[in-house]
């Protein structure tokens, strides 16, 4: 099952890169279980070097339990390391677009505030990332049919707080 998850995490970190989406830190934590320590070198050569496997020591306190998670939840920070999204099941399935959207929101937002390491070159990849979005909502938008329908723009908003 995990090697569906790095395969998957993989795929996503490449999507994210080829869509201008830079600079961003992967890390997998292995669970603290003997089985799961013996499948450890299985588990880093299933991913890229670009993705840092981190195994736990039996002896150290679980860094799930730490974090107030669990094994298989994605915690996303900003560029300040400041936590931005916690995801757990089943919203950690990236066969669902939950991680990939947060990623996006806290690589181009500033959601927890203004972060002294934000860099102004990501615009344009940002506002690629809007538009496209923008465009998936209008092929899905329904169209309209007869003259007493009316046309309803949807909408990505962007909030900043």
């Amino acid at each position: 099952v995990f090697f569906t998850f790095s395969t998957r995490l993989e795929d996503l970190r490449v999507k994210l890169e080829n869509e201008g989406l830079v600079n961003i830190s992967y890390v997998i934590v292995n669970h603290q279980g003997t089985y799961s320590q013996r499948k450890f070198h299985l588990l880093k050569e299933s991913v890229s070097d670009s993705i840092t496997v981190y195994q736990q020591d039996e002896q150290q306190a679980d860094v799930w339990t730490t974090l107030n998670g669990n094994k298989d939840d994605f915690l996303i920070y900003d560029r300040c390391g400041r936590l931005v999204y916690h995801l757990g099941l089943p919203y950690s399935f990236l066969s669902f677009q939950y991680v990939e959207e947060s990623i996006k929101i806290a690589y181009c937002e500033n959601k927890c505030g203004n972060c002294s390491y934000t860099k102004f070159d990501i615009d344009g990849t940002c506002e690629n990332i809007t538009k496209k979005a923008d465009e998936k909502l209008a092929e899905i938008e329904p169209k309209p049919t007869g003259q007493h329908s009316h046309h309803h723009n949807l909408h990505r908003h962007r909030h900043h707080h």
